[in-house]
């Protein structure tokens, strides 16, 4: 008996890895570089002293989600969770996706689309971007007319290329898909605007966000999804039982007390985004507009691969997309502190030149 199972002969190779070394400045996870508030930290120890271990926690997660649905205007039953936005992706896939269905993606883009299609046995139809990264309405055209999708994914604020999916645009896409709109806004709260103005009867749209990035809860991985009730139903049916422990219900529902302090994170990052976005107009590299917490980079004269080793050398550490669909010589920089960000600077003049 062979132990490869059938998956592997849909090209999983390695997986999906973010290689982690111990570095003084680690900017390649698009982690929050900051603990979240003190207060949610002593409110979650005082939560978890009264939580009966002995019993399985709520299978509904009826106060988590709704305090989610608080948060976005929307009635409990329209809120997913999952153990991160990633888990509430393979939960879509189990759903509409599977043998006999495509879902579509217009590389490049977030990487864990493509590969939970392919775990979950979901053929992929690639569509390309324009140069700049924007999607190309003509080519989103072809493909959801050629290939008919049951899933099309969208991922705005754009991974790894930072740049946001205009209104228009997602509007236009939901008036050309043939079955489901994913629209992943893992970093939402940094742009100007969110796919969860377009949801309403009919709209076959659904946003999936993360408690990882601007709620500093990337440890606690919690996820959820915002779409029509019908959906969530099925969803659910899904979902293994208990599939959200306790302890994370906890978190996800005590964070979300502290939306003052993580606005001003958001300001604060976005400030030092602008910064940085500056400062590497200056150098001797190509820079691409980003609506997240990062920003994508490629060196004009020097190998994105030289750069990145010459950054790890002096001890910094951003992610190397080099060998990503269409991102030769590609590097991606997360925004973190103001001392990080001058110390990545500072770095990378120095490996440029």
């Amino acid at each position: 008996m062979s132990l490869i199972p059938p998956s592997d002969e849909q090209g999983l190779g390695q997986g999906y890895h973010s290689p982690q070394v111990d570095v003084d400045v680690r900017l390649n996870t698009n982690e929050s570089p900051l603990p979240p508030p003190a207060a949610w930290v002593e409110e979650l120890q005082a939560e978890v002293g009264r939580i009966p271990f002995h019993r399985y926690p709520d299978r509904d997660a009826t106060e988590l989600r709704a305090a989610i649905g608080d948060l976005h205007g929307v009635e409990p039953g329209q809120v997913f969770c999952a153990n991160g936005s990633n888990e509430v992706l393979q939960t879509l896939l189990l759903t509409y996706g599977g043998p006999g269905r495509t879902a579509a993606v217009f590389e490049p883009t977030y990487a864990l689309h493509g590969h939970i299609c392919r775990l979950t046995r979901t053929a992929v139809a690639e569509g390309e971007r324009n140069d700049d990264f924007t999607l190309d309405l003509v080519e989103v055209k072809r493909v959801l007319s050629e290939h008919r999708p049951a899933v099309t994914f969208l991922c705005s604020p754009n991974n790894p290329t930072g740049r946001v999916e205009p209104r228009d645009v997602v509007a236009h896409v939901l008036e050309l898909a043939p079955g489901l709109v994913v629209v992943d806004e893992a970093y939402g709260q940094f742009a100007a605007w969110s796919a969860l103005s377009l949801m309403g009867e009919g709209r076959p749209v659904v946003v999936v966000r993360t408690f990882s990035k601007t709620w500093s809860m990337a440890a606690a991985r919690l996820g959820y999804l915002v779409g029509p009730a019908e959906l969530v139903s099925e969803l659910e049916k899904r979902a293994l039982p208990y599939h959200l422990d306790a302890m994370k219900q906890a978190a996800g529902r005590l964070a979300l007390r502290h939306r003052a302090e993580m606005d001003a994170r958001v300001a604060a990052l976005v400030e030092e985004r602008g910064r940085l976005a500056a400062a590497l107009g200056e150098m001797d590299v190509d820079t691409w507009p980003s609506e997240a917490n990062f920003i994508l980079f490629r060196p004009r004269r020097a190998g994105g691969d030289q750069v990145w080793r010459a950054l790890l050398d002096r001890s910094v550490l951003i992610r190397n997309c080099s060998s990503w669909p269409r991102l030769d010589g590609c590097l991606r920089v997360t925004v973190g502190t103001p001392e990080e960000n001058s110390a990545f600077l500072a770095a990378l003049a120095q490996a440029l030149a």
